[in-house]
């Protein structure tokens, strides 16, 4: 059993998730010594693909699309960003790779990178700047463990390393027990040779992914959240002082007016989740008051662990998957602090 706390560090206030100890539950917190040897190696990444925007205009066009600042992302470094609808809903979200002064690389869930394409193109109009799909040209792994730190060490989330024309981008890293396990994303060109290490399956990355907390948008979520919602305004996705672009005002508004009243939590369940999947609490059986964002089943087979978007409200009286009577889902600790509304 969880709840939602604040805490006041350095001035600010911060919420934090946290959880009441269960005996009852081999939960992720609990995860035993072999879950952090299994994350450990190189996994294909099917499921990703690149976007690629190149021009004089390129870091000013994506700056006035995107939730985070381009224009002063250094050559060689990286963001978390989104991309929203003119009502603040997220289309995309993206890891911005700037390669050259001219040429931005957005890594993107590939069941949306069409259509982000497309929308995005729209709005080229007048600038200087080329939108292509480069999927072709690069290769994608993730690096979990040993393979990420050997390349970034003790990097801060989305600090990026540039090695011969390839890129090691540091990601969130998965929180099991009191372990840190170092996670990184690794593109280069097809040419390339792979990075070396343990092979690990799609799924075992994903499980990961689950566990950092942090996650890019698929289609079955499509427009479903403002970036809070994902709690992106908490792992560097939104910058709140750059200039316009599409669902800034409603961004913005949800922040500094403290609207916002949904947040992603961390979940276990002991039965499977889909993304988009309806999540109810028994105080209100009628209406869907969280929805699933990601989920992945355990290594070791017990159970599953999902992110979950919901109601702050809800969170206190339980969640359970699909309808009211449905499984329970018990409320983990996040892997980092939720910054308050401004």
């Amino acid at each position: 059993m969880s709840f939602v706390r604040g805490v006041k560090r350095g001035g600010m206030i911060i919420h934090v998730l946290a959880r009441r100890p269960s005996r009852y539950m081999n939960t992720p917190a609990n995860t035993s010594p072999a879950h952090h040897l299994a994350l450990n190696g190189v996994s294909a990444l099917p499921h990703w693909g690149v976007i690629q925007a190149q021009g004089e205009d390129a870091a000013d066009f994506l700056h006035k699309q995107l939730s985070n600042d381009v224009l002063l992302l250094p050559v060689g470094q990286s963001r978390l960003a989104a991309f929203c609808s003119a009502k603040g809903r997220m289309q995309a979200s993206l890891i911005v790779v700037k390669t050259a002064p001219d040429t931005i690389l957005l890594v993107l869930s590939l069941d949306l990178l069409a259509q982000t394409l497309k929308r995005l193109s729209m709005f080229v109009l007048r600038a200087k700047v080329k939108m292509t799909d480069a999927t072709g040209q690069w290769q994608l792994r993730g690096l979990l463990g040993d393979r990420a730190k050997v390349l970034l060490g003790d990097a801060a989330p989305w600090h990026t390393v540039e090695m011969a024309g390839a890129y090691a981008v540091a990601l969130y890293p998965s929180v099991l027990s009191n372990v840190q396990v170092p996670r990184a994303l690794w593109l280069a060109p097809i040419s390339k040779a792979l990075p070396e290490g343990p092979e690990l399956s799609s799924e075992v990355w994903q499980w990961a992914e689950v566990m950092s907390g942090v996650t890019l948008l698929t289609q079955p979520v499509f427009e479903a959240f403002v970036p809070q919602m994902l709690n992106y305004e908490s792992v560097g996705g939104v910058n709140f002082k750059k200039g316009c672009y599409p669902g800034q005002e409603v961004v913005a508004r949800s922040q500094f007016r403290g609207t916002l009243k949904r947040r992603t939590a961390l979940v276990h369940s002991p039965v499977s989740l889909t993304p988009g999947q309806d999540v109810f609490t028994p105080a209100d059986p009628e209406q869907a008051c969280a929805t699933v964002v990601l989920s992945a089943a355990r290594p070791d087979g017990q159970g599953f662990d999902a992110l979950v978007s919901g109601t702050l409200e809800s969170m206190q009286k339980g969640w359970h998957a699909g309808t009211a009577e449905g499984a329970a889902l018990e409320l983990l600790p996040l892997p980092y602090a939720l910054l308050a509304d401004i």
